[in-house]
């Protein structure tokens, strides 16, 4: 039965034990499914390269996305800051100045 009111559901996310968000039931990332379609990306565009999504799920967060433009965004920056920090940890670990030769020589000692 229609109503007068239409009710959009909640996009199908969930935030992962790192923080993520993700297409639920899938790996796929909801910053992968927005920055496809700030790429010009169309939804079934978005399914042939993520075929784990539904293309009901795909149309879900690029609706939400239009709808809450301003808090998604915000998320996407705070994961992008997020990441830019483990990269710079991650280098600062295991600088990638030298690695090409760090393995030569490790095979070289192997054979």
């Amino acid at each position: 039965m229609i109503t007068d009111v239409l009710v959009a559901e909640p996009a199908p996310c969930q935030m992962d034990a790192d923080g993520v968000l993700r297409v639920t039931g899938t790996r796929v990332r909801l910053d992968t499914v927005i920055g496809a379609f700030n790429s010009g990306y169309v939804a079934e565009e978005i399914l042939f390269k993520y075929p784990s999504l539904s293309l009901t799920d795909i149309y879900a967060v690029i609706t939400y996305y239009l709808w809450h433009r301003v808090e998604v965004d915000q998320y996407l920056e705070e994961r992008e800051m997020v990441t830019a920090q483990v990269r710079q940890e991650n280098e600062r670990r295991f600088p990638p100045r030298g690695v090409r030769e760090r393995l030569l020589a490790r095979r070289a000692k192997s054979e």
